[in-house]
């Protein structure tokens, strides 16, 4: 019998690393809660920040892969190109200050334990192999990977009945649409004959393309429903505002970037790659996604009392911003795509730093109308809470602007006419609730304060995420020419 070779390692080195700093972490959680009692607190915080070391660590691996270009391994099923390391960096830098900003809440309430960061790392490994597959088959298994570990998360906080419905609508909702992903994947390859991006890249040209079979169709159609729920985007968005509010806060935020990352990066992979010559097919769902949830997230997220909710419709509102570059279907739009992506998380994670300052003694707070004299209490986190809000409703000349305008721009230069101006209308729309923070925190009275003080690890990553989203317009040059290579790099072939 031959022997079988060894794959090539070398394009999965980063995810190798991580998945075995995991498994480390989980041992050494294990042996050291087994060998000192009531260590729990101590031994979680050690872990998580080990944890957030793997995860830079892991950063540093990332980048120099870059410079491979293109590369594949495990028998063409996994992908490391530029559009997957940009991807990557992203996830990372997401899930590495969500594991920062989650250390004092979980101290706070009681609940750090070490399996809070080996489950966000394990999450991350599958969110890095989602943007790397190359394989309807490794696509599943990274998607998977992620939301059994995201299931356990939403509902780490046991004691609060809150976050144990939010892991149970999250976990029985996902397994739907994981169902949906599953049945249009078989149903592809039932009527293509293979899971392969490349071969199916290949098999849907010419002839094909224009006339694909309707089996075939109606696989993308489950696949896009699927897919459409990772990014929680309507109408499949019902288990989003409900996981948001009930999940402790720090992982509300993790949730609010890094899985959104992955999943808007395993869209457009799937869209683009495979799926590239059916434009036609799919482009018009797409349309239709993107209006949905930008009309949704803009109106609802007007009547919302509870600060997380609001946050959870404004997340809806930037998928459907992000899906326009996708519905364009050109390397432009998917540029527009990344860099709406790079800038939005800086956005996100900052609002939810300043929002979990906000506490009274050891009980946090989430309600709107308890910002009112935060610019009082916490004038820094305010200042930076209102620079955010300006950025998310498209204020020039911050980053959220920016966002928006290269995504409008692809729109009309595609000719989607319509599509940009819904877009800039629930913009408009957007504005209302994001501008109303601002006004409640500067300009409502008090009757009941916030307790003052930030945690050092919260003022460092709102001092970082301000500054990026204040000058990125001094220093676009970085950020532009890696989302151009990028989208270059996925269109390539």
């Amino acid at each position: 019998m031959p022997s079988a070779s060894l794959p090539n390692l070398i394009p999965a080195l980063p995810e190798l690393f991580l998945v075995c700093t995991a498994m480390a972490l989980l041992m050494l959680g294990v042996f050291q809660k087994a060998g000192a009692k009531g260590e729990d607190v101590r031994t979680g915080r050690f872990v998580s920040n080990l944890g957030a070391i793997g995860l830079f660590l892991t950063l540093l691996l990332v980048v120099p892969i870059a410079d491979n270009g293109t590369a594949y391994t495990f028998a063409n099923m996994f992908v490391s190109d530029p559009f997957a390391v940009f991807m990557k960096v992203l996830i990372l830098i997401a899930s590495a200050t969500a594991l920062v900003m989650s250390q004092d809440y979980m101290h706070r309430q009681g609940i750090a334990r070490f399996e809070f960061p080996v489950l966000v790392l394990f999450a991350t490994v599958g969110m890095m192999m989602m943007v790397s597959a190359n394989d309807l088959i490794s696509l599943y298994v990274g998607l998977e990977m992620q939301s059994l570990s995201l299931y356990v998360i939403a509902a780490f906080q046991r004691d609060d009945l809150r976050s144990t419905e939010a892991g149970l609508k999250y976990f029985v909702l996902g397994a739907l649409a994981s169902g949906m992903l599953l049945y249009g994947s078989s149903l592809v390859y039932g009527f293509s004959g293979t899971t392969s991006f490349e071969t199916l890249a290949s098999v849907l040209q010419g002839a094909n393309a224009s006339d694909p079979s309707v089996g075939l169709v109606i696989g993308i159609v489950f696949i896009l429903v699927g897919l459409a729920f990772k990014v929680s985007a309507v109408p499949f968005h019902m288990w989003t505002p409900d996981v948001y509010e009930g999940a402790p806060t720090p992982v509300t935020a993790f949730f609010s970037v890094a899985p959104k990352l992955a999943a808007i990066g395993l869209f457009i992979r799937v869209m683009v790659d495979p799926f590239g010559d059916l434009l036609a097919q799919w482009q018009q769902i797409v349309i239709f996604v993107s209006v949905a949830s930008m009309a949704l997230g803009g109106f609802v997220a007007i009547n919302q009392t509870n600060i997380k909710r609001m946050m959870a419709y404004s997340s809806i509102g930037h998928v459907g911003y992000a899906l326009i570059g996708l519905a364009v279907g050109n390397e432009v739009g998917v540029r527009g795509v990344l860099v709406y992506m790079a800038i939005y998380i800086f956005m996100n994670l900052g609002a939810f730093a300043c929002i979990l300052c906000m506490r009274r003694g050891d009980r946090m707070v989430a309600d709107i109308k308890d910002l009112a004299g935060f610019s009082t209490t916490h004038p820094m986190a305010a200042a930076a809470m209102a620079i955010f809000m300006f950025s998310m409703a498209g204020i020039p000349p911050l980053a959220g602007f920016f966002g928006k305008f290269y995504i409008f721009l692809a729109a009309i230069e595609a000719e989607l006419y319509a599509l940009a101006v819904i877009g800039v209308l629930t913009s408009v729309v957007g504005a209302f609730y994001y501008l109303r923070i601002i006004k409640i925190m500067y300009f409502d009275d008090v009757t009941d304060p916030l307790e003052t003080g930030i945690p050092r690890e919260l003022g460092l990553v709102l001092l970082g995420t301000a500054a990026v989203i204040v000058l990125f317009f001094v220093f676009p040059g970085p950020l532009l020419d890696a989302a151009g290579t990028a989208a270059a790099a996925l269109f390539a072939g």
